[in-house]
């Protein structure tokens, strides 16, 4: 797909992606990259300039938005103030014109599967901002779309809550079999939630693969600085990323020595800046095995790493 708006900004530029059903799909990128636009064309909001959507063997390019039997999630919620929990649900059950006996069956099982039961006459404002995010959930499954699309869900939480939810969403996806493509800018939500991950940058797609080959085996320097902390090492003209873990401090046989410049405390770790002879800046994760390490800023250290573990990048 390609979109530009205006005749001239280029939102998406030439993406492919093939989405296997009961897929946990993640757009990843920062903002402006065209992950929520590419949503937009599955979901039918902007059409692409070229390019053509199929869901299922079934062209869908120019089939109106609310024919296309999709679930929506939206950062939002958009709910309605004045109707309740369980007339929230039903909304779109009500404009399919389904029978009121079918949509009372469906509104109570949408409302068991996000834990909501109990709670079905209180109005949105009567609730916690991870009630209405379930809230919003459930009004999305109740329809039984194939498809569920997510654009930046849980951003308006709190961490704990977020973490709570992203559990909570996973589980649910993964017991009703649906496909879900969800959007974010959250590198860790990205990892801890997708089957696979698509990195957008600039319009364009990255990188495609699952969370551990992002992060493990990032193909461009973009990937690899966008996806937790990195060292670059400049070699022969090459670029090699280095995980930060993946770097070990060493008494005897180290390939760089340096002197730590900042030791920030994150709880089962401590990262480290170490600065070498050189004029290197070298960002090392200690892991704390009992006891917690007692590098601080000023310590001589020496650092090694495996050849295996320095990425090759493109380009």
């Amino acid at each position: 797909m390609t979109k530009t708006f205006d005749g001239r900004v280029v939102a998406v530029d030439g993406v492919t992606l093939d989405i296997a059903a009961g897929e946990f799909f993640s757009l990843l990128g920062p903002s402006g990259c065209g992950k929520t636009t590419s949503l937009r064309m599955i979901a039918g909001f902007e059409r692409p300039d070229s390019g053509r959507i199929h869901v299922g063997g079934r062209d869908i390019t120019d089939v109106a938005v609310h024919k296309r039997d999709m679930g929506m999630v939206f950062q939002s919620y958009a709910l309605f103030p004045h109707r309740t929990v369980a007339e929230n649900v039903a909304f779109g059950l009500r404009m399919r014109e389904i029978a009121k006996s079918e949509i009372e069956r469906r509104v109570k099982a949408a409302l068991a599967q996000v834990a909501l039961t109990g709670l079905e006459t209180r109005k949105p404002s009567q609730l916690s901002g991870g009630q209405q995010q379930r809230v919003a959930l459930a009004r999305a499954l109740v329809v039984e779309p194939p498809v569920l699309l997510c654009d930046e869900p849980l951003g308006a939480l709190d961490r704990k809550l977020r973490q709570q939810m992203q559990f909570e969403l996973k589980e649910l996806q993964r017991r009703l079999g649906v496909t879900l493509v969800f959007v974010t800018h959250d590198q860790e939500e990205a990892l801890a939630m997708s089957d696979r991950i698509a990195v957008m940058n600039h319009g364009r797609v990255e990188q495609v693969g699952a969370p551990t080959e992002i992060y493990e085996r990032p193909r461009t320097r973009f990937v690899a600085d966008f996806i937790g902390e990195i060292n670059i090492l400049e070699e022969g003209g090459r670029a090699r990323a280095l995980r930060p873990e993946k770097i070990r401090l060493v008494a005897d046989g180290a390939r760089v020595s340096g002197t730590v410049e900042t030791a920030n405390f994150l709880g089962g770790s401590t990262l480290l800046r170490v600065r070498s002879g050189d004029g290197r800046s070298f960002l090392v994760r200690e892991t704390h095995a009992g006891e917690r390490a007692s590098r601080r800023p000023g310590d001589v250290v020496g650092l090694a790493w495996s050849d295996s573990d320095a990425v090759l990048l493109e380009g």
